[in-house]
């Protein structure tokens, strides 16, 4: 059996919680070790003043001992900052459980009223599917997942599926991944630098990296023979000249690389670890294997090539010192030297540090739908057919609605079928419309759906729900309707959609309404199409007696003891029951 993901959490959230304390404490004597080698080092220097030897000695030590210190400090520093990141992880998923997400990005950035569904089920926005399920930590994982969410594909749905079940087994790894990347602070996307990396061009001379190697040596040699009193002080000032009047003379080349490479420097630093736990973790499902190779070069670690970097770019950010940088370049052509391994590097792997960066956003977009499955153990993958059945569900509920207050319909509907739903107001017509259509986005994703059981033969979704008006573009709400129902007959010209309607052609007389939105039902069953219209128009519901693919069905109200009430249940053919003019009454607007 299964753990259940509430209890996971808060056992993991008590873990972390003890860990941070631990590592509050060694924070603590850290800070303090640090402080008495200090003051030993002053003391001990002190005590031997005077004794040149013994003083190099206790400043030698004590200087060792700090650095000791020091990088002792940050590796627990970072492991406090995961640590929290951990907590903060687990306290978040205990909250979404209890539908408590709020707070959470919204990702308002995604809103496009024209694509094809997304604006109408609220896809985006305050109390969206992406603000629930969205777990991402970088820039680059938040954009695949709205890529996802979008992308109206039905390939690869088994593969998918197959994808998210590993990870979602993952749990541990997945939280680890996403901590670490939750610390990736940079000023300079991965885009802006992957864009800098593919299009530099080499500047410096090959040459330079053998002068540099040369000069290096002569200068060592230099050094030695002025310490031995061989030749005069002078000419080793004469050599050291040269080297800063060399270095001088590609200086302004130098800063323009440590320029954009410093603003690749943090990125870089980051992003290898995240490859680093993509590379060391096991996979089953082929798609996670794929992406796990496609980050090994010849047998290199993608982790390790961009540590090797990091590292020449921490090297390079030492010219910054002042004393470093001048004897440095004066004597070994420090800069040329390090712009001509940063050079090379970049020439062999401009090409693949792209995919590098896409490798880590996958996998931060497929951990957010892992955790998604994760947290959901009772909803159930679509079985994938080829059926005249394009959806075949029992007890098909919403996401978003706490499972109490849910209620599940049964709902089946066959290739080229076409249901018009009718129903009361408020009795929960507009909400099964989006629950359809939530699932076949999540269907069609890899996702588990909210269901007791989900047959599917997969199909595009394509809605109009929720049109509004334009000042910008000066167009009025009905020739925006419009052009939305055009772009619908265009649209399933070229592929198979299910299409969902809500009360279409509202903008004009109702008269016109009933003849207009006849003449579209008709049109879209001669183009073999499938799917849902709501409306309050029961006139529509007439053009079942003509065509075999039409069915009605409806949501009821009933009114008791002077109170409404709704079962939300999806019955079949039409409804009788309307409520308007009782509300208008009760609310005593009339």
């Amino acid at each position: 059996m299964k753990q259940q993901p509430s209890v996971f959490y808060h056992e993991q959230l008590d873990l972390f919680e003890k860990e941070a304390s631990k590592l509050k404490k060694q924070l603590a004597i850290s800070s303090l070790a640090r402080l008495f080698t200090f003051l030993l080092t002053i003391f001990g220097v002190y005590l031997v003043f005077g004794h040149a030897t013994q003083m190099l000695l206790v400043v030698g030590v004590g200087l060792a001992l700090f650095i000791y210190f020091l990088f002792k400090h940050s590796d627990l520093q970072y492991k406090f900052d995961l640590n929290k990141a951990l907590v903060n992880i687990n306290k978040i998923e205990i909250k979404v459980l209890e539908r408590d997400y709020f707070t959470l990005d919204e990702g308002r950035e995604f809103i496009n009223p024209k694509h094809p569904y997304s604006y109408d089920i609220d896809l985006f926005g305050r109390g969206s599917f992406f603000q629930y399920c969205n777990r991402t930590a970088t820039v680059e994982g938040k954009n695949e997942l709205f890529k996802k969410l979008t992308s109206n594909s039905i390939s690869d749905i088994q593969e998918n599926q197959d994808s998210i079940e590993d990870l979602s087994e993952k749990a541990i790894w997945r939280q680890h991944f996403s901590a670490i990347a939750s610390l990736v602070k940079v000023e300079h996307s991965a885009k802006e630098i992957v864009s800098w990396i593919h299009n530099y061009k080499v500047v410096f001379p090959v040459f330079l990296k053998y002068l540099a190697s040369i000069f290096s040596l002569l200068s060592v040699a230099f050094i030695v023979l002025v310490a031995m009193r061989l030749i005069p002080d002078v000419i080793l000032l004469l050599w050291f000249v040269i080297g800063v009047v060399i270095s001088g003379l590609y200086l302004k080349k130098v800063n323009e690389l440590y320029k954009k490479s410093s603003d690749a420097k943090e990125t870089v630093k980051q992003y290898h670890k995240l490859l680093n736990e993509i590379e060391i973790t096991s996979f089953s499902s082929e798609i996670l294997k794929k992406k796990q190779q496609e980050i090994k070069t010849e047998g290199e670690k993608a982790s390790l090539i961009f540590k090797e970097y990091s590292k020449m770019l921490d090297a390079f950010d030492q010219r910054n010192n002042l004393i470093v940088g001048v004897i440095g370049n004066g004597f070994f052509l420090m800069d040329l030297s390090r712009v001509c391994k940063i050079e090379k590097w970049i020439e062999t792997y401009k090409n693949k540090v792209e995919n590098w960066f896409e490798v880590i956003a996958f996998f931060d977009a497929q951990n957010a739908l892992a955790n998604f499955k994760f947290n959901h153990p009772n909803y159930v993958f679509p079985k994938i057919n080829s059926d005249i059945s394009v959806i075949k569900a029992k007890n098909l509920g919403h996401t978003l609605l706490k499972e109490k207050q849910r209620v599940d319909n049964d709902f089946t509907i066959n290739n080229h079928q076409f249901y018009i739903i009718t129903g009361a107001n408020m009795a929960g017509k507009s909400t099964f419309l989006r629950t359809v259509s939530l699932s076949i986005v999540m269907a069609n994703m890899g996702l588990p759906v909210c269901a007791e059981s989900f047959e599917y033969n997969p199909i595009k979704l394509i809605t109009s729900m929720r049109t509004t008006d334009s000042l910008a573009d000066d167009e009025s709400y009905f020739f925006s309707e419009l052009k939305r129902l055009k772009y619908i007959v265009d649209e399933i010209k070229a592929a198979k959609y299910f299409i969902i309607l809500d009360e279409i052609l509202k903008g004009t007389n109702s008269t016109d309404k009933a003849i207009g939105s006849r003449k579209f039902v008709q049109k879209l069953v001669a183009s073999n199409a499938t799917g849902i219209i709501a409306t309050h128009d029961l006139s529509l519901c007439e053009i079942e007696k003509e065509l075999n693919e039409v069915e009605n069905y409806y949501f009821d109200a009933e009114i008791v003891n002077d109170e409404l009430h709704f079962d939300y249940q999806l019955k079949d053919g039409i409804c009788k029951n309307m409520n308007a003019s009782f509300l208008l009454k009760k609310m005593e607007i009339v």
